[in-house]
């Protein structure tokens, strides 16, 4: 059946490259004659008819833009299966041939619901700054928030420097530290934290100690925000065994806002297409997209929530061995 209008909207945490993706959609929709509806507020859009006709005008000057035209939410009542069936039953009654969902991993987890009680066809397009969706090398936001940290700690060390401080940098990654690892080793820190692995406290304390035997008067520690206390807990510990001032700075949502860098704004853009593709080519069961070693691929959703994320040892082991500790081992 050849599309005439299909949804799209953007779930869960925001990041940048959000706008770059919806863009991409509406213009390869735009380009086959195909209408959009765009949906407010993610899921909880599609209960409240919350519904914003888009087009290639209203889509114009948006590719730089951070956070999402159509808003986000966390629709958490959609852990609830009488939820669920209710939302696929709006879903089918807004009349669109398709819906494509740009999330994180708990709106992948969402659209596999939903897909078990809608007739409409799904695509699951990926996005979020810890990039721990399976199926895919890079989700959309990565990047971007990889270089916002580390500019904010090319500007903490210099203060560090000035005032030969030890520097704990609190970035985002509840479970998984790749994050943190990719800007360790961006930003040159001295020690990364992360939560795969057990935190040692006196591990950390003794490479600040060689450290400062070399001659080095300042130190940055990266710590992913899911290690046990964060950054505070390990300054805190840290100050009982060395006799450096230890800071905190903790970078927080900023990691999530302003402009998407340009790796960005190219995935976003390949993965809308690629996503309105997919969906006008006829697809079986939900559906997501995603990019592996540079080349497009599809995974059926319900598959692709038991693939296990890229875990990057490559990166991680380059980022041990060019700081000499790593994860507090």
């Amino acid at each position: 059946m050849a599309l005439k209008q299909i949804g799209v909207l953007t779930s869960g945490g925001d990041c940048p490259g959000l706008n770059a993706c919806v863009r991409a959609v509406v213009r390869s929709a735009g380009a086959a004659g195909v209408g959009v509806l765009g949906i407010r507020y993610g899921y909880r859009g599609i209960v409240d008819n919350d519904i914003l006709p888009l087009d290639d005008r209203s889509v114009s000057g948006i590719i730089q833009l951070g956070g999402t035209k159509l808003r986000t939410s966390r629709f958490l009542e959609l852990r609830q299966p009488e939820v669920v069936q209710s939302t696929a039953a709006a879903l089918d009654r807004l009349g669109v041939d398709g819906l494509i969902v740009i999330g994180g991993d708990g709106s992948q987890r969402a659209a596999v619901a939903l897909s078990e009680h809608s007739r409409t066809p799904i695509v699951f397009v990926p996005k979020t700054i810890d990039n721990d969706v399976g199926g895919t090398d890079y989700a959309i936001g990565f990047d971007s928030a990889v270089n916002t940290a580390v500019e904010a700690i090319d500007k903490i060390r210099d203060t560090a420097l000035s005032h030969e401080r030890v520097f704990a940098v609190e970035v985002m990654g509840r479970g998984r530290g790749i994050l943190a690892s990719a800007v360790a080793l961006a930003s040159g820190a001295e020690v990364v934290c992360i939560p795969e692995v057990p935190l040692e406290v006196e591990a950390i304390a003794s490479a600040l100690l060689r450290c400062s035997k070399k001659g080095k008067c300042s130190s940055i520690i990266v710590v992913a925000e899911g290690c046990p206390g964060g950054a505070n807990k390990l300054a805190e510990d840290l100050r009982q065994k060395v006799p450096f001032d230890v800071r905190v700075s903790v970078l927080g949502y900023m990691q999530r806002g302003g402009p998407p860098t340009a790796f960005d704004r190219i995935l976003a853009s390949e993965l809308g297409a690629q996503a309105f593709d997919v969906l006008s080519g006829g697809i079986s069961c939900p559906v997501m997209v995603g990019r592996i070693r540079g080349e497009p691929v599809t995974h059926d959703l319900r598959e692709a929530l038991h693939i296990e994320p890229h875990s990057f040892k490559e990166l991680r082991d380059l980022c041990h061995r060019l700081s000499g500790v790593w994860a507090g081992t």
